[in-house]
């Protein structure tokens, strides 16, 4: 459980010390108050970009007297303490600090701590384009294999630079060995994601989403369906190969044409098999917060430990009796929760500590 939280210039809070009353806390007031930006300050304890996906530049608090820095931390019981915040003079880059001692790896606090959110942009899932669903799905891989990100890195770094070269007539040998290395982590990161979606699969026919809608999820990929019948070094040597042979038309395109920038996360009913972007709205949010809720689950299951649930606004589009279930599920789970609303009274049913922000301070309701 979250025990403290402090923000220093972050987003709309000049210096907030919080200290939550309860495992799941609700935080309700109008919009522009800085509920969403309380959440996005849980979520960028883990690795990755938060529940914004935002520069890190872009986080510090705007005004006269603020500084050019953020910062945010917070206990855990046990005594944990996980603190992040912006690098001086890199903008766009951040530290973390485990019990007060920079770790290694980023990879090392997502070994630790792990999060799951929903927010309202996510809402568009289904209708997304595939990048949309590329990244939902890779901020559900990250959450149990922290070094995914680094995969996907590698990939986009050693593609770029083949990009390069292709368009400046490159020589041969340089191309073979960037060639190599988009092999090696478009099959590693395109593994990760097809073991998370088998994983995540099994969770949710076993119920991990009820009462929630249950659903299929699927990988459509080339490489994923070779990695299903064949061995990963094997997979390489043919990417690695198709590479060497699309080079003319890559040029062309100025981008690869196979890799896991060309993945889409496939979403469908599990029952019907109907596509997720056929449902109506409400179907749709029901099936997202069964995914979030699954994943959560699986999580905990793998882990031994529950994930933070950070939840903004996640009232919207449900009707009544998916709302309730929504309440029985957090009452009866072990996760630390988040909820933000603009009625806190559309929460009554929920065993939560009740808040109010108003002018970015926090109240008790």
């Amino acid at each position: 459980m979250l025990t403290r939280l402090t923000l220093t210039d972050f987003r709309s809070y000049a210096a907030l010390r919080f200290t939550p009353e309860a495992r799941i806390n609700v935080f309700a007031g109008p919009n522009g108050t800085g509920k969403t930006n309380l959440l996005e300050a849980i979520s960028l304890l883990v690795p990755g970009r938060g529940l914004r996906g935002a520069k890190f530049s872009e986080l510090t608090r705007r005004g006269p007297e603020a500084s050019n820095s953020w910062a945010v931390a917070a206990q855990f019981e046990g005594g944990l303490e996980i603190g992040t915040g912006m690098v001086e003079n890199a903008p766009d880059r951040r530290e973390f600090r485990l019990n007060g001692v920079k770790p290694r790896t980023q990879a090392e606090i997502g070994e630790i701590l792990a999060a799951v959110w929903l927010t309202p942009q996510m809402d568009r899932l289904f209708t997304d384009t595939a990048s949309g669903r590329r990244k939902f799905l890779d901020r559900l891989v990250l959450a149990l294999e922290p070094s995914h990100a680094k995969e996907i890195a590698s990939f986009e770094a050693a593609s770029a630079q083949r990009n390069r070269l292709l368009a400046e007539g490159g020589e041969p040998g340089w191309l073979a060995a960037l060639e190599d290395s988009m092999a090696r982590h478009a099959v590693a990161a395109t593994a990760a994601r097809a073991a998370l979606l088998a994983r995540l699969n099994a969770a949710i026919e076993a119920g991990a989403a009820d009462p929630f809608p249950r659903v299929a999820l699927a990988l459509g990929c080339n490489i994923a369906a070779h990695l299903a019948t064949t061995p990963a070094v094997e997979v390489e040597d043919r990417l690695r190969a198709a590479y060497a042979t699309a080079r003319a038309q890559d040029t062309a395109a100025k981008s690869a044409t196979q890799g896991p920038h060309k993945a889409d996360f496939l979403i469908s009913d599990l029952e019907s098999g109907r596509p997720a972007g056929f449902s109506s709205t409400g179907q749709q949010k029901s099936m997202l917060l069964g995914i979030v809720l699954g994943h959560a689950a699986m999580i905990e299951a793998v882990r031994g430990q529950a994930p933070i649930l950070l939840l903004d606004e996640p009232l919207v589009h449900l009707d009544a009796a998916r709302r309730e279930a929504l309440f029985t599920v957090l009452n009866a789970a072990n996760y630390t929760a988040w909820l933000t609303g603009t009625d806190v009274e559309q929460f009554s049913p929920l065993h939560a500590a009740c808040y109010s922000i108003k002018s970015h301070s926090i109240e008790p309701a």
